[in-house]
């Protein structure tokens, strides 16, 4: 199975408001670039785009080791959050519905085709690839604000 990185950020003006994620791929040295945007969205939308597209990106299944600054996304997953979710018929503990719903399940489906590594890190905190994502999120939220 290959093993590649995966470095995600999403970015939102207002929330929400118009919105981007960017993501960088990265196996054997070698990096791609993804970005895109919505016009009205929040920034948990982003994040979890952010690694969605990453993930679909891939041809076949991967080791994907994913970092990101997003605590909502890695404790779904860290905390087994989404399992509880799923038991409640999509319900958070406050018996409120979850948000983001459809994008969860898109996640969790993917989360059963690869293997997924999951790592937090503290954002605007120098990460060289975190800050790369960052910009790449910004400059597709100006774009689609436009």
């Amino acid at each position: 199975m290959k093993e590649v990185e995966l470095f995600s950020d999403g970015a939102c003006s207002g929330n929400p408001g118009p919105g981007g994620w960017g993501s960088i791929l990265r196996f054997k040295g070698i990096e791609k670039e993804l970005s895109g945007g919505e016009k009205e969205t929040t920034n948990n939308r982003m994040e979890l785009l952010a690694v969605i597209n990453g993930l679909e990106s891939l041809k076949e299944p991967c080791k994907v080791t994913i970092t990101t600054d997003s605590k909502y996304v890695c404790d779904a997953f860290l905390k087994d959050w989404l399992s509880t979710w799923e038991k409640n018929g999509w319900k958070t503990a406050g018996k409120k519905p979850v948000k983001n719903k459809e994008l969860w399940e898109k996640l969790l489906e993917l989360s059963h085709k690869h293997e997924l590594l999951w790592t937090w890190i503290k954002g605007h905190a120098g990460h060289p690839e975190n800050e790369r994502c960052d910009k790449l999120a910004v400059e597709a939220r100006k774009k689609i604000a436009q």
